[in-house]
């Protein structure tokens, strides 16, 4: 099974990777202990693309604000059907929009990887 330490390290390799119910096959990303849909524990790991759209988005900060870099967080529904919060990189601001295509980027900063999405 893919724990969530796995799940990051995959990221940091460029991979996304879901987990999917051996009993129900729902999938689940990041990994989680049991299986929204059935309740068991019985999974395997899949693959991901890496595309989808964007569903919601928020920009944190502001120049008003105080802070410089204002960024975008996004809510992304992937190919494949879940959803994946993740920060937007390379897009402006201003350019983003809901239904906007995407690609999963890791954003990795010495021993701490994220997950961060930008365009295709």
């Amino acid at each position: 099974m893919l724990h969530l330490h796995g799940f990051f390290e995959q990221a940091r390799r460029g991979r996304l990777t879901a987990i999917r119910c051996r009993r129900c096959a729902e999938l689940s990303i990041p990994p989680r202990e049991a299986c929204a849909g059935c309740g068991r524990s019985e999974w395997e790991p899949v693959p991901l693309a890496g595309t989808g759209t964007i569903e919601s988005f928020r920009v944190i900060g502001s120049a008003e604000a105080g802070s410089p870099t204002p960024y975008a967080v996004a809510d992304v529904r992937l190919t494949e059907g879940p959803s994946l919060a993740g920060r937007i990189v390379d897009i402006p601001l201003d350019a983003l929009a809901i239904g906007q295509a995407v690609r999963f980027r890791a954003l990795v900063d010495g021993l701490h990887t994220a997950i961060a999405f930008g365009p295709l």
